[in-house]
Formats: structure tokens, sequence, C-alpha cells
């Protein structure tokens, strides 16, 4: 069959039908035909007596940073669906159009039988920290397996005295003064705390402010000169002070209460090495555990003021102490979490407990609490006006003051009644090379298990202490060390010595203890 009257896609088609069910590039199907100078039928033959060639298959995997550069243009091409084959039968009868006389007179081909032309995919750019990652070589740890998430504890709400006992070295006591007595208090404290002041102190090259206004008393048959200034100073984070004022009336009766309380819930309790042992007592008698002697006093004014997460210092008040926090006012939120000792981080995290604090409740800090934990007050959205339930004392004030006291209040009175022991007195507080008094902390993140019961008082409660430690899991409460370090960078523009040393009870002189200072490890 000569084309020389036909065009080239005519020709092409003819060709396509003739070979069909064979696939042959269009490049193809020209050199046969241009070698057959233009005979279809020859050109046929040709590709029929010969294998068709088959297309080269790039490999699709590529390697180093040319792979990863051409990736997405790889799988865009390898995405389509293959081409068709050519169905002569119905795509001539479908694309070849007829004149009149029924001759063909042009042929279409298939949009998927155009000429493939060859495309360069797109570049894909890349970032400077992406090219970087590509070239960087293999860290070792890249291969070494993920350390396992340490699970966390979502915050926990404590409501009743039960579980915050449960949870907490604490004891929750509510309604804990007679009402008549808690109302007394509280004005006359909010009345005092117009004159109390924020707190102000150096941190990391500037002046910080406490959130919440303070004052520092000392009871009134424990008044000891200068050494009761010392430690207001000590509380006023080394600035200036007066000599502070004594107990109220109404504070020192809501202490014997408060004190009585505490010496019953210590004597339940079991006791550790350090504490303190009480003071001497006649045959028959029960030892005096605790005694406050001094209380410092914080004011909270709306939902905003706040102190954040610390412990209490023991400077004066010694090793697992206990500390007794009054409220009274408006509820706000006291809140508790764990200090995870270093080498325990990896196996479990802290979890942040919840206690509110209503008016008139007791919440006892028992020893270990500021060795193991740490507490705040934090900032809250919306709080409670507190109505007081009973008039003020008429003699508290002016006619005009006592009114504005008898409104409802947004104000939250904190009272922290704590014991200073007689063998941390200031006299013996070591001094740091710029000659201030230093500040005794415990080794919080280093602590190892307590020991069973073996000393004189046999802790008292040798069936609380197996309780605590059930199932074969020993509790670590109990600090290895603590350290004596230099306090003047908190007024002296934040400049100190760095002077620290470890506390040496037996040299320092320290005690009585309800352990035996020689068998305790840290002591020194």
């Amino acid at each position: 069959m000569d084309g020389a009257d036909m065009d080239t896609d005519t020709m092409l088609a003819l060709l396509s039908s003739l070979i069909h069910p064979l696939e042959v590039a269009q490049s193809t199907l020209l050199d046969a035909l241009a070698a057959s100078e233009g005979d279809i039928e020859a050109a046929a033959k040709s590709l029929r007596s010969e294998p068709p060639r088959k297309k080269r298959r790039t490999s699709s995997k590529a390697a180093g940073i040319e792979a990863w550069l051409n990736g997405s243009a790889k799988h865009d091409q390898s995405s389509p669906s293959r081409a068709r084959p050519y169905n002569a039968s119905t795509q001539s009868h479908n694309n070849i159009s007829h004149d009149a006389s029924g001759s063909s007179s042009s042929v279409t081909l298939p949009k998927d039988r155009a000429a493939d032309s060859p495309q360069k995919p797109p570049m894909k750019t890349v970032t400077q920290t992406e090219l970087m990652a590509l070239l960087r070589p293999p860290k070792s740890s890249d291969n070494a397996p993920a350390k396992p998430q340490v699970p966390r504890h979502p915050p926990l709400t404590l409501v009743t005295p039960e579980h915050v006992a449960e949870h907490t070295p604490c004891t929750l006591h509510n309604s804990i003064l007679p009402p008549d007595l808690a109302c007394r208090l509280f004005y006359t404290m909010l009345h005092a705390s117009r004159d109390w002041k924020r707190n102000k102190w150096w941190l990391f090259d500037r002046v910080v402010e406490s959130p919440h206004r303070t004052s520092f008393f000392v009871r009134r048959d424990d008044t000891q000169g200068g050494d009761m200034k010392e430690a207001a100073q000590y509380w006023y984070n080394g600035r200036p002070t007066d000599p502070p004022p004594t107990f109220p009336p109404p504070m020192e009766e809501a202490c014997e209460i408060i004190e009585r309380v505490v010496n019953e819930e210590m004597r339940k309790r079991r006791r550790f090495p350090l504490e303190w042992d009480g003071y001497p007592v006649k045959d028959g008698e029960q030892p005096v555990l605790w005694r406050a002697n001094v209380a410092a006093s914080n004011c909270y004014e709306g939902a905003k003021e706040s102190v954040g997460f610390h412990s209490d210092q023991v400077t004066y008040l010694g090793p697992y102490p206990t500390i007794a926090s009054l409220s009274l006012g408006v509820s706000r939120t006291f809140r508790l979490k764990e200090v995870i000792p270093t080498d325990e981080k990896d196996k479990r995290s802290t979890r942040t407990y919840s206690i509110p604090l209503r008016h008139n409740s007791l919440i006892i800090m028992h020893a270990e609490t500021q060795e193991v934990f740490k507490h705040c007050v934090p900032a809250q959205n919306t709080i409670d006006m507190f109505h007081p339930p009973l008039p003020p004392p008429p003699d508290l004030a002016d006619v005009d003051e006592l009114a504005k006291l008898s409104q409802p209040s947004n104000a939250r009175i904190n009272i922290t009644f704590r014991f200073y022991r007689p063998d941390f007195r200031s006299q013996t507080t070591p001094r740091c090379r710029c000659d201030v008094p230093c500040i005794l902390r415990p080794d919080m993140k280093n602590r190892y298990e307590d020991m069973p019961p073996a000393d004189k008082h046999d802790m008292n409660n040798t069936e609380n202490h197996e309780a605590s430690n059930a199932g074969g899991v020993r509790k670590r409460d109990m600090v290895a060390k603590y350290w004596w370090t230099c306090y003047a960078g908190a007024q002296n523009d934040g400049q100190g010595c760095n002077f620290w040393k470890v506390m040496d009870v037996k040299a320092e002189g320290r005690g009585p203890f309800v352990g035996d200072v020689e068998t305790m490890q840290g002591c020194q």
C-alpha cells in the first residue's frame, strides 16, 4: 500500500492498525515508514518480523540527596495509569472522518497517543536546615533505643482530711477555732495588715517584690531581744527591720489551741532522727514536742495575690520542722508537689495536690514536708467573697474603720505558727565571708530510705512505719545533707560570696535529737 497521497497522521494511524496488538512508539513507526519509502504494508511487515523494543525502565530507587530531591517528581510520574493500547477497529471508526464520496480525508489520533516529549521534573526547594540534616554524619544515639516515657500524673484535689493524710505528709483540721475567736482574730489581723509590707530581695540582678503583704510576730513570753530581731530580719530576706511585735491577744488564744492539736498529732506520727527531742519533763508527763514561739503572717488580697512554689528555709527551725498554717477569710487553694530525687527522674514524675483551705481551717505541715515537697498559693481567676458571720469587736478601731471591716472581704489571712528550736538560735548560725548569717537548706534532690525504728523512743509508732513501707517499697524521705549557704546577695545588690558548707550537727553542738546521730547518714 503506497501512502504517497496520504498525510503523515493518516499513514501512522493505518500502520498502527495493521500491526495491532503490538505497541510501538510513534518514533519507531516513523522510522519504519521512512525505511520502506512510505509503503505502509512493507513497514508493517518489518515491524511484525522483529520483536518490539521494550521501553527501558528506570529504577525508582536512587541514592543520596538526588533521590530525596527528585522523590516528589518521581512519585508524580509514576502515579498516572498506564496508557491503553490503541484499538484500530474502534478508533479508526471514531476518529477517521469521511467525505461525501466515502473516502477518508483525515485522521485524528487520541491525545494519549501524542508524541511523548520528555519534561524535566520540577526541582524541590531545600532549606538550609534540611540540607544540613541530610549532610550531617549519623550520631551513635540515632540507633540507640528510645528512652521510655515517664507517665505524667494529672493534678489531684484533696478535699477531706482523710485524703490529705493519705497522699501528703500533712493533716487538715476544719473549724479548728471557736467561731467567735476565728472572727476576732480575722478582724484583728485584717486591721493590722494595712501596715504590713511586701518582701523585696535581689534575684538575677534585679529587685523583685513578693505578690502579697507579710509580717512577723514573736510570742509574748519568748522575746529574746536581738536574737528575735535577727530572726525577723531573716524573715524579711535580710533587710533592716524594727523589733517584731508580740502576739496580739486573739493570736495568743488561738496559739494555745493549735499548739495542743499539733502535739497530739506529732505523738501519733513516726519521728525522724534529726527532729527535736522535746523539752525535759518530769516522770509521768508527756514531753512538749512543739511549742510555737513565732508566727509569720501573710495577707492575700484579691484573687491574683499569690506565692510561688517554695520550701521554707529551716535556718532557725532546724531539720524536719513542723509548721501549723491557719487560714482565715476567703477560701484559697493550697498546692503541694514532691521534688523528685535526681536518680529517679527517669522512673517517675511528680504530682500536684490541690487542697482548698476554707475559713478557720488548719493544715499542719509535718516533718519531711519541707525536705520532700514544695508548696504554693496560686493566683485564681475568681474567688468567693468572705462574709464574716459575726461583727468586729467594738474596741478594735473607730466607727468608720469598723464599718469597713464589717463589709464582705476579698482577703485571706494566713498565720503560720513555727517553733524556733533552742539549738538553732541565731548566735549559733554560721556566718559567711560577707559577715552575714547563712541560711540552712536541705539537699532535696538526694534522698535515701528511712532507717527502721531503733532509737530510744522506738519512733513510738512501729506500726505506722511498717504501713508506710508496705509491699517492700521503702519511702525515700531522708535527705542526705543540709547546707549552710551565703544569703548576702538577697539584699547586697545581688552580690554574695558563694560561701557554702555542709551542716555538721556534732561539731556545731546541735540537739538533742530523736535519733542517734552517730548512726545517721549525712550528719557528719
